[in-house]
């Protein structure tokens, strides 16, 4: 349960982060935020990856936790490539 809470945690990161660049807010809004809304967006996505971090961390201590963590960044970074990907092909 761990593993796919932290997982989840990661691509709402990783969804927050990317939407916080002007491409993917033209690609997927087709229009770009404010100055105060893209900021937020970068908060919300670094305060979520580490309360991953955290939440790995503290249900499997540091070495295997980090280890954990690193793998779910990756995947979850992979998801919200490919998604934003698969919405840019299908819209074009």
């Amino acid at each position: 349960m761990t593993h796919f809470a932290s997982l989840l945690i990661c691509v709402g990161a990783f969804a927050a982060l990317a939407m916080a660049t002007e491409r993917a807010q033209q690609d997927v809004l087709e229009r770009t935020l404010s100055r105060d809304a893209t900021r937020a967006l970068r908060i919300i996505g670094w305060a979520l990856l580490l309360a991953s971090l955290a939440v790995v961390v503290g249900a499997q201590g540091w070495g295997l936790g980090l280890v954990s963590y690193s793998g779910h960044t990756s995947v979850a970074a992979g998801l919200v490539f490919l998604g934003l990907i698969a919405r840019q092909r299908r819209k074009g």
